[in-house]
């Protein structure tokens, strides 16, 4: 952690020393989620590499950030210390600023299918959706070939599977639209509602599901920070 020191004895450049290394923000924002296994940690950041990741996770633990533990069936996990939990507060300060202030335009060039996905999957409200497993079919036709399709499959206990092969299971509803219109919506730049309005989103398959869609998508944590930026 000294390479790349700013050398100063203030809280502020020390704390930095840590946690503005390239990456670490976007792993901590994974950990506050309650993210604990490396494979689950890569599908959040997707773009870094695993022996970057690994890199990482190791200078938090050297940090007293992160604790390693074996969870069911042996799996290594990686939870949060008690300094770990207390970043918390201040990750989502930092991402409420970013919605607020950050143009949504610029947000909005950076496209990722995958990790769209992820965080829907995550943050999905089983609640609205019927009392037997509920498969939903998305498909964004501008997107890689490779990331195209994709399905939440949501069982009748709440677990939620992401999909990125046809599980063989019957779809209730299909979305399609472009992957700019589902990460607007997610992000909560713009809204089921209008996107059906206007044509950039079509549904088809189970009504009842597709009335509900604004709710059960569960939208990101950050979706409801006023903002300031247009």
């Amino acid at each position: 952690m000294t390479q790349g020191s700013y050398k100063q004895f203030c809280p502020i450049a020390m704390a930095s020393e840590i946690l503005c290394t390239r990456w670490t923000l976007i792993l901590l924002r994974e950990l506050v989620t309650g993210v604990t296994r490396f494979n689950d940690l890569r599908r959040g950041v997707p773009r870094m590499s695993p022996a970057l990741l690994s890199q990482r996770l190791k200078d938090l633990e050297e940090a007293g950030i992160v604790t390693r533990k074996r969870g069911r069936g042996g799996v290594q996990e990686y939870h949060l210390t008690e300094s770990g939990r207390e970043l918390e507060p201040i990750i989502m300060s930092v991402g409420a600023w970013g919605q607020r202030w950050i143009e949504k335009d610029l947000s909005l060039q950076h496209l990722d299918a995958q990790l769209l996905m992820w965080d829907m999957r995550r943050n999905l409200d089983t609640d609205p959706l019927p009392a037997r497993r509920s498969v939903i079919h998305f498909h964004y036709a501008d997107a890689p070939a490779a990331q195209r399709k994709w399905w939440l499959v949501v069982e009748p206990n709440g677990e939620v599977d992401l999909c990125s092969v046809d599980p063989g299971f019957d779809v209730d509803l299909y979305v399609a639209c472009d992957l700019r219109t589902m990460t607007a919506i997610w992000m909560g730049y713009e809204t089921v509602k209008r996107s059906l309005a206007n044509g950039a989103l079509l549904l088809t398959g189970d009504k009842k599901i597709a009335a509900n869609m604004q709710t059960w998508l569960g939208l990101s944590p950050l979706a409801k920070v006023e903002r300031m930026a247009s």
